[in-house]
């Protein structure tokens, strides 16, 4: 048993990532926008060998990703992906950075066109914990899923689960499948009061 496995059984992989790694098959090829450390890619090629490639701006997750082995550029994926053709990737990965761009219609208009499927996972702005802190404290708040302070943040869009499906219905996204986890568990009931996290995977409506 590999030690990604291990880590699997035992419950130390993120929950959002467990997500993510059953919703690609064995095999495929991902791209991974805005992979950070390269955590994820890293699971998906032990767990799923994906020929697996990332873009991410920051120099030091870079450094950590080739430390791991990983194929990363260095990229501002606001810019679109033009140097990627159709269809170049089974899947196109944005998890965590979505909400952290800047013109998410280009970014996810270019991710539709250069993966067959993508994947997107996005903190739930509407958790039960942030509408508490704002209702009963009056302050933005910073929870397990929105962990920054207002002033330090990357996320420049706050947005709920039904913020994102209906993003994706208004423009004729398909959402093929959503799932959604609170702090190690799925949720399954009310996500977008009690999901800290929701996982979709997309096509473009046929």
């Amino acid at each position: 048993m590999s030690v990604a496995a291990d880590d699997l059984k035992n419950g130390k992989v993120r929950i959002d990532h467990r997500l993510i790694l059953e919703m690609i098959e064995p095999g495929a090829s991902v791209l991974d926008l805005g992979c950070g450390t390269g955590e994820l890619l890293t699971l998906l090629v032990k767990e799923r060998s994906v020929r697996g490639q990332g873009i991410e701006v920051d120099d030091r997750a870079i450094f950590e990703c080739v430390a791991r082995g990983l194929s990363v550029f260095q990229d501002d994926i606001d810019s679109g992906l033009p140097e990627y053709g159709d269809r170049s990737f089974d899947y196109v990965i944005m998890n965590q950075s979505f909400q952290q761009v800047k013109r998410p219609d280009t970014v996810m208009r270019e991710a539709l066109r250069v993966g067959g499927r993508v994947i997107v996972g996005v903190p739930n702005f509407a958790h039960i914990t942030s509408r508490c802190q704002i209702f009963f404290e009056g302050r933005a708040p910073v929870t397990p899923a929105l962990p920054y302070e207002w002033h330090d943040t990357p996320n420049l869009h706050f947005l709920s689960i039904i913020d994102f499906l209906r993003y994706c219905k208004n423009r004729g996204i398909d959402v093929e499948k959503a799932r959604y986890a609170g702090a190690q568990r799925r949720v399954v009931i009310f996500p977008n009061l009690l999901a800290r996290t929701g996982v979709f995977r997309l096509r473009r409506a046929s």
